[in-house]
């Protein structure tokens, strides 16, 4: 039986929450430290989740000898040189999406698992829902056949979390890199992981944070203010070297009637719809099927594939075994990101 793996989260923000609750339901895990620059902050949480270690210096949370992993939940600008420290200090890295904010630094990682040895894993929660799995297997077992076409949306009327998230120096982005890379994630490791062949990308900066709007609440970070440089709209045409192709459009605000979450893939024997509701299409005996799969859970539901993530992550330390999500496919979509931000700027199709 292997002993359960000590475990710090370095952040404590939102993100850090889903974190805490699911290490604390994993029978293999132990919380033994829990950094923020907060001190009061990271003292409450501490309390919450009677964690033992509170540190306000992340190199002394993982000078450590007692952890053994960490979670990374910081501004994403810090998320590449933290998963460096902590490789180089020993400790196996789960590392909230994105991975970095350029591909440079993406790379940069790659190299220091490689030399570290240890477990990397980005935070591509959503390959981890229920639903996921499922269609995941039904792909696997060819039933869909070749997936050639995929689009998806995240669209929010109304949704700029502002503070560090509208903050491009911090952010590195909106929400492309904040939603759109979950999305573009998903659909890519569903179609197989095909090679990128080109992008195509678009962003607006239109309408700002909208704070004057009221009568209507969404969520604010902690750290919530005026300052706003990120994109309201992004939208991007990639196209695969399999000749597949991925249609994606994410908005953190948009003159939109409603908020809107869709995720379809269609293959040569048949298509899936994820969200709002996972239905397979299919045919048989020369009748088209909406096939309704009985699940507890037919959407994305954030606790499951979030307990899902963290027990693979577990999994992973224990036994040595390379994640579902790993610091290549983490590198990958950092050039996917990156190309849809240069070709907006450029104004032109870029090519990989």
């Amino acid at each position: 039986m292997n002993s359960k793996i000590r475990v710090g989260v370095i952040g404590v923000g939102s993100i850090a929450d889903s974190h805490l609750n699911s290490y604390r339901h994993n029978p293999d895990a132990q919380i033994v430290a829990i950094f923020d620059l907060n001190k009061d902050r990271a003292q409450a949480k501490a309390e919450t989740y009677s964690i033992p270690a509170v540190y306000t210096d992340c190199d002394e949370l993982l000078a450590n000898p007692e952890v053994e992993a960490v979670s990374i939940c910081t501004w994403n600008d810090s998320h590449a040189d933290l998963a460096i420290k902590a490789l180089k200090a020993g400790k196996h890295v789960l590392v909230e999406k994105p991975l970095s904010q350029t591909v440079e630094q993406a790379l940069k990682v790659e190299q220091a698992v490689k030399e570290s040895g240890k477990v990397l894993q980005v935070g591509f929660v959503r390959r981890y829902a229920s639903t996921t799995q499922v269609v995941k297997q039904f792909l696997d077992a060819g039933e869909l056949g070749h997936i050639y076409y995929a689009k998806a949306s995240s669209l929010r009327r109304l949704g700029n979390p502002g503070g560090w998230f509208s903050d491009k120096e911090r952010s590195g982005g909106g929400p492309l890199i904040d939603l759109g890379v979950h999305f573009i994630d998903l659909c890519w490791y569903l179609m197989g992981r095909p090679k990128v062949k080109t992008v195509s990308g678009n962003i607006y900066h239109k309408l700002g944070n909208r704070s004057h709007i009221t009568n209507l609440s969404y969520y604010k970070s902690s750290d919530y203010g005026k300052k706003n440089d990120v994109e309201d709209l992004a939208s991007a045409l990639i196209r695969f070297d399999n000749g597949a192709s991925l249609l994606v459009d994410v908005s953190f605000t948009l003159h939109a009637k409603k908020d809107e979450v869709s995720v379809k893939l269609f293959g040569d024997k048949g298509g899936v719809e994820m969200e709002p509701e996972l239905t397979m299409v299919t045919e048989k005996h020369q009748t088209i099927l909406n096939v309704h799969p009985q699940m507890d859970q037919l959407k994305f539901h954030a606790a499951t594939a979030f307990q899902n993530e963290i027990d693979h992550f577990i999994s992973c330390c224990q036994s040595g075994d390379k994640p579902l999500s790993s610091v290549e496919d983490g590198v990958e979509m950092m050039k996917i990101i990156c190309a849809i931000y240069e070709s907006a700027d450029k104004g032109t199709e870029i090519s990989f």
